[in-house]
């Protein structure tokens, strides 16, 4: 079974990741590109029961665009998001990719907000890509 480890800038927070991920995309709305400070973010879904919290963490709770709300966990030393949940999507943690830091981490076969809000100038070359609009 892969095991994957990701952590904070100070290394304080962590996440441990058992098995295969259930989802990896892209997002292209609003609130990932504010909340990653790029134009766009890249995520991954990981059963909750397959993921293991060490540290001390701080949150922050939006609205999003459909109305859910994110939780996002993270460090209070350094501010690295580390993980975070979905109210809509129950029994799953979300964890930031660049969070893992591992250059061969599986690319994403979704992208939300494909034509909507991608910069024009980014093209996610991975296949298959299933595209959504919202």
């Amino acid at each position: 079974m892969v095991t994957r480890r990701a952590e904070c800038s100070c290394g304080q927070l962590s996440a441990t990741c058992s098995g295969e991920p259930v989802r990896v995309s892209v997002c292209h709305c609003l609130d990932c590109k504010r909340r990653t400070g790029s134009a766009f973010s890249y995520n991954v879904r990981f059963a909750e029961a397959d993921v293991a919290i060490e540290g001390r963490s701080a949150e922050f709770t939006r609205v999003g665009e459909l109305g859910g709300r994110v939780t996002y966990s993270f460090c209070p030393d350094c501010g690295t998001t580390v993980h975070y949940r979905i109210d809509t999507q129950p029994g799953f943690t979300a964890i930031p990719v660049g969070a893992f830091a591992d250059q061969s981490f599986p690319p994403p076969f979704q992208s939300f907000y494909h034509d909507s809000r991608r910069c024009d100038w980014i093209e996610i070359t991975a296949q298959p890509l299933a595209k959504f609009d919202r």
